[in-house]
């Protein structure tokens, strides 16, 4: 049992750096602290056997991102080589590889592994770690000064809750653990759930299989099909023409963003709301079978649950294969389920879609922080999961949340706040890297007004309108409580972590050496592009006749460049002007 483990155990490995996990949340963290600072001293470790995280685990039919590639992405690593609107999980793997391998990430990566226990110790101002190898069980010792977690939120898959599971002879999996040695030609095949993954899974299968019977317990809004393959001349330009790459992602920033609308509770929300909805349910009824719209279209507003695109679903409910039904199942035999009915549905595979527990983290891994109290007694007192701008816990010192409590959106990229988040840590632990320092903490209450603001703000959203979704947690005799999704845009957000409050931080312990190998190339990189800019111009003006200058002329031509060149660089100069400043 992780209780069990002495502080008292020799330490085997220290690393400035640790962090929990191996998705996009913790390369982007190795990454940028490499690209900021030239540090290369950070250790992840991983339960899983290859790194990539969600997309590592997730391997099912048909399994693709729900968010176009352009934003589903890092900002510093644009990738010119998606093949789809929508990337599959293959290529969101090969992506985090690439990027991973790129800046030598890999090799501090120790896979196939349980991090049981985490504990602060005061007196070394370190985290220390019990980490158990899962083939052996032998238990690892490390340290840290910074520690991070980027477990994010669909790391549990959800119990099916129904009577019998243990007495199914055939296979029964979890859409996350994909049984790839199951062949399911000529099967009878039942699937539990029709969220993003079930919705994914059955067009996939369905005509592989002698009979599918898909059952739902509830309702979703599935949207038109956004994906389609790119273009050859599409992905030939972002690759040749510079910043081309980085306007095609500030726009699809900016129209995702702009789904924002219809997320609050004002008029103008409202109205927003069921315009699209009319819009969203003329598809739903001109696309599946009539005989299913009652089963299919929800009696809630949009944006309530998250947002299906469909991708092939609602035709394949046409197929004579298939059977959709909301009837309740009683129990589950050996050989199918027995409905509520009494009917009889045979089945030789069964694929749980049914989702992850959300509104929960740290299910197998006990944080201790100072004094001795929990991450979960911390939570308790609070009424539910949270974190001082989604990411820092007043008594857990330098210690980071990456896709943690409140940062998961209905409307953009999650990869959006997960940079966000990693940038905003490296700005706060940056006094003690330069040595002013070795411990940063956030002060309660700072982070008890934090979280009573955006829970306050999440009342006045979609959120609350009445629907059950994994956004929400239910509380014995309270109002649900929402641990997953952020309340305003993503642009707030940005900014939130771009201008931290340092006023709700405490600085102390003892001063050491700089440790940073290189500042951040901002300000270079700002200073390149006017030099250059302005050469180009001075250059045109000396050969008017040129093909150059005719470009240049041309408003519609270079300010795009030069926008795009802008976003990519000035993120970070806010910041530098910021650090100036203070």
């Amino acid at each position: 049992m992780a209780s069990s483990h002495s502080e008292e155990e020799p330490v085997f490995s220290y690393s400035q750096f640790a962090c929990i996990g191996t998705g996009f949340s913790a390369i982007g963290l190795g990454a940028t602290l490499q690209r900021w600072y030239g540090i290369t001293d950070i250790r992840f470790f991983d339960k899983q056997t290859q790194l990539g995280g969600t997309w590592h685990i997730n391997q099912y039919p048909g399994c693709a991102c729900d968010v176009p590639s352009a934003l589903y992405s890092l900002s510093f690593e644009c990738n010119p080589n998606w093949t789809r609107v929508l990337p599959t999980y293959e290529e969101l793997w090969e992506y985090l590889n690439r990027v991973a391998r790129k800046y030598d990430l890999v090799d501090k990566m120790t896979f196939d592994v349980v991090v049981e226990r985490c504990v602060w110790i005061e007196e070394r101002s370190r985290w220390r770690m019990w980490i158990r190898q899962k083939k052996t069980g032998h238990v690892i010792v490390h340290e840290c000064q910074f520690l991070y977690a980027g477990v994010g939120h669909f790391d549990q898959p959800r119990e099916l809750g129904i009577p019998g599971e243990d007495r199914f002879e055939g296979p029964m999996f979890h859409s996350a653990r994909w049984r790839h040695d199951v062949d399911l030609t000529g099967k009878k095949v039942v699937v539990f759930g029709n969220g993003c993954t079930g919705a994914q899974i059955v067009p996939a299968i369905v005509d592989k299989t002698a009979s599918l019977t898909q059952v739902v317990r509830s309702k979703h809004w599935v949207y038109p099909a956004i994906d389609e393959k790119v273009p050859f001349w599409v992905m030939f330009t972002l690759a040749n023409i510079p910043g081309t790459m980085q306007i095609q992602r500030f726009l699809t920033f900016v129209k995702a963003e702009i789904e924002y609308i219809g997320f609050g509770d004002g008029k103008i929300a409202k109205a927003w709301r069921k315009k699209r909805q009319r819009q969203v349910e003329a598809y739903m009824r001109a696309t599946a079978p009539k005989k299913y719209h009652d089963l299919l279209i929800p009696d809630f507003e949009v944006g309530c649950k998250r947002r299906i695109f469909d991708s092939g679903y609602l035709q394949s409910l046409h197929n004579e294969h298939l059977r959709l039904t909301m009837e309740p199942v009683e129990e589950i035999l050996p050989n199918g389920l027995r409905m509520k009915s009494g009917e009889i549905v045979e089945a030789d595979v069964i694929v749980m879609a049914n989702g992850f527990k959300t509104n929960q983290f740290f299910f197998d891994c006990e944080i201790v922080g100072r004094g001795g109290e929990t991450i979960h007694e911390h939570w308790d007192s609070f009424g539910g999961a949270e974190a001082y701008n989604c990411e820092s816990l007043a008594g857990f010192p330098n210690f980071f949340l990456l896709g943690g409590p409140n940062t998961a959106t209905g409307h953009t990229s999650f990869l959006i706040a997960s940079e966000n988040a990693v940038n905003y840590s490296l700005r706060i632990i940056e006094p003690l890297l330069k040595g002013k320092g070795s411990v940063a903490e956030v002060k309660r209450e700072a982070e008890e007004k934090y979280v009573k603001w955006l829970h306050g703000a999440l009342q006045d959203t979609v959120f609350t309108t009445g629907c059950s979704s994994w956004y929400n947690r239910p509380v014995d005799g309270k109002k649900p409580w929402n641990a997953a999704a952020y309340p305003l845009s993503q642009a707030h957000y940005w900014y939130s972590c771009l201008f931290p409050a340092w006023k709700d931080w405490t600085y102390r312990g003892q001063t050491a050496k700089n440790k940073i190998v290189k500042q951040s190339h901002t300000v270079s990189r700002l200073l390149t592009l006017t030099a250059f800019t302005l050469g180009l111009v001075f250059w045109s003006r000396k050969n008017p006749s040129s093909m150059l200058a005719g470009f240049l002329a041309k408003p519609s031509t270079i300010l795009p460049w030069l926008a795009g060149a802008a976003v990519q660089s000035g993120t970070e100069a806010f910041a530098v002007i910021k650090g100036a400043w203070r």
